[in-house]
């Protein structure tokens, strides 16, 4: 019961990371009298891992060296043992002396086997306590990792009658300033944005990633048009400007061969893990139909058009019983937001559980 008890609270820390291109994880440095000594959670690519983040927490408050032999660490995912960005998380658990990692769900991908790792170094592991909510809590992103592909964050911005633009062709702005400051903040952590060609022919946007007071922010997306019309020699995202490094268009219409391309492609220095789809109606009714959409941000602004553009069209759906499901997500700030006048709806693909409550 202590062992489900600490990792109830491990899932809980995870929940307060950002989806993307790595899991959300939750940690928890926990005393041999059932004390927590520090916690930590995962934040977003770049940053530390949750084990790690734990790990800093305690030692800030407490001298080097400190005897954590009778500690446990608790860790919704198997540590890791790559050095990618951040060190192996196993490496530093060993350097801490913990005697004992409990963990839920084991780690899918290329990169597992860090329970062997602990265990030869003479390091008590136990695995999969809750195994199946912390499976559960990063289930599309493993999906993503077995299909070979990065992870897929879908925006959708619209009115309440699910319209992103008037029959005239108008659309900006649809939502509210604070629902585009979000949107920014999601593309500063995405690897690449995603549009289809008529978006760029109608919009000619910069797909750059912008701070609140309009500045570029330090790390910025790869450009990506998706489609076979040629994409315009006068467009925004093709000029000499300071937005980012680079653009590219993937001459397919195929969502999954466009992901996959873009598995293979890096862009400043790190593979593309997390593309944001940005629309419009075609590419994204394309990601739906094909079941490659892992998160949604849903901004819905208080209007009517009754007309224009529908943000989805036919994604092959004929009957109740064969429509797409979705969950909400309590990741990042929760499932809902308000924005201004807007109402954001943070959701997952339904499946899997997103959260031990589900």
């Amino acid at each position: 019961m202590l062992h489900e008890s600490a990792m109830t609270q491990a899932l809980e820390l995870a929940f307060s990371g950002v989806r993307g291109a790595n899991p959300l994880v939750g940690a928890l440095l926990v005393s041999a009298q059932g004390e927590v000594l520090a916690q930590g959670h995962h934040r977003g690519a770049g940053t530390f891992h949750a084990e790690r983040a734990a790990l800093a927490n305690f030692f800030a408050h407490h001298p080097a060296g400190v005897d954590l032999s009778s500690a446990t660490l608790y860790s919704t995912l198997e540590p890791c043992r790559h050095q990618g960005r951040q060190p192996a998380c196993t490496q530093l658990i060993i350097e801490a002396g913990i005697g004992r990692v409990v963990h839920g769900a084991s780690d899918p991908t290329s990169n597992g086997g860090g329970a062997a790792v602990l265990q030869r170094a003479g390091i008590e592991v136990l695995s999969s306590v809750l195994r199946e909510e912390c499976e559960a809590l990063n289930h599309r992103w493993t999906a993503a990792q077995e299909q070979h592909r990065p992870f897929v964050t879908v925006h959708l911005a619209q009115t309440l009658d699910a319209r992103i633009a008037a029959a005239d062709g108008t659309s900006q702005w649809i939502t509210s300033q604070a629902s585009r400051e979000h949107t920014h903040r999601v593309r500063s952590r995405a690897d690449a944005i995603l549009v289809g060609t008529n978006t760029v022919a109608v919009d000619d946007p910069r797909l750059t990633a912008r701070t609140p007071a309009g500045d570029l922010t330090q790390r910025q997306p790869l450009r990506v048009v998706m489609g076979l019309t040629p994409v315009p020699k006068r467009c925004k995202l093709t000029q000499a400007l300071p937005e980012g490094e680079g653009w590219v268009q993937l001459r397919t219409r195929d969502p999954l061969e466009a992901l996959q391309e873009l598995a293979q492609t890096t862009h400043g220095g790190y593979p593309v893990k997390h593309v944001l789809v940005e629309g419009g109606q075609s590419v994204l009714s394309a990601f739906f139909a094909a079941g490659l959409v892992d998160e949604v941000f849903a901004y819905h602004a208080p209007l009517l058009l009754g007309a224009g553009t529908a943000s989805i069209g036919d994604i092959g759906v004929t009957t109740l019983r064969e429509a797409p499901r979705f969950a909400l997500d309590p990741a990042e700030s929760g499932p809902v937001q308000i924005m201004d006048s807007d109402v954001c709806v943070h959701l997952q693909p339904k499946g899997d559980t997103c959260s031990p409550e589900s």
